[in-house]
């Protein structure tokens, strides 16, 4: 039944012409992600890390497909600070704010399809889209990341770029990761493969015969 939203979302894609635009979030440290690695035999690679930092960078992402269009992927990041009282996530502004970007980007309607966080169903966020034509939203199942391609951005990250590297500033993660999702953005069968991975498949609308 849940999964019978998401085929929805796409019959109202192709009726409007609309992009698929898939979303997620995710957070990535200074401390990196462990990986799979060469070695000398017998012996355990070692990545060593100065310390623990609390510095985080928070990447909102849409992957964006279309029928007879380039995959597309688009983001927007956002720093922490390390402020008393400072907000540590996206705002549904946020959220507004890259969807928008990406609708003049794509310069068409879009159907934007993502979990049920609190964020994504704020008042603000609902009303933004109620008295806006080019923007449909759907909700994804509860518990189901295994359905939303934006997954497989972060692994491909996790385990390429980001793997075993021992950041040594900020800066130096921020460029790592924007070198990483550049490279994916370069590279739109990845963005294809993602969604594969996930089982769906987007197809053009044939009306049927009368």
């Amino acid at each position: 039944m849940e999964e019978g939203r998401v085929a929805a979302g796409g019959r109202t894609a192709a009726a409007l012409g609309a992009w698929i635009v898939f979303e997620d979030e995710a957070g990535f440290a200074m401390t990196p992600p462990r990986a799979r690695t060469w070695g000398r035999r017998g012996q355990t690679p070692v990545v060593r890390v100065r310390g623990r930092s609390r510095r985080r960078i928070s990447v909102a992402a849409l992957c964006c497909y279309r029928p007879g269009d380039r995959s597309r992927l688009i983001y927007r990041p956002r720093f922490h600070l390390l402020l008393k009282g400072a907000r540590k996530s996206f705002s549904w502004q946020d959220y507004r704010d890259l969807l928008v970007r990406a609708h003049l980007q794509l310069g068409a309607p879009i159907v934007v399809v993502w979990d049920n966080l609190n964020t994504h169903r704020a008042a603000g966020m609902r009303k933004y889209a109620a008295d806006h034509e080019w923007l449909t939203v759907v909700q994804l199942p509860s518990y189901s990341p295994d359905l939303n391609p934006v997954e497989g951005v972060w692994s491909l990250l996790r385990h390429g770029p980001m793997a075993n590297t021992a950041f040594s500033d900020p800066d130096h993660l921020a460029h790592t990761l924007r070198r990483g999702l550049a490279h994916l953005q370069r590279h739109p069968e990845l963005i294809d493969g993602c969604l594969t991975e996930t089982g769906l498949a987007i197809t053009s609308h044939r009306p049927n015969p009368t």
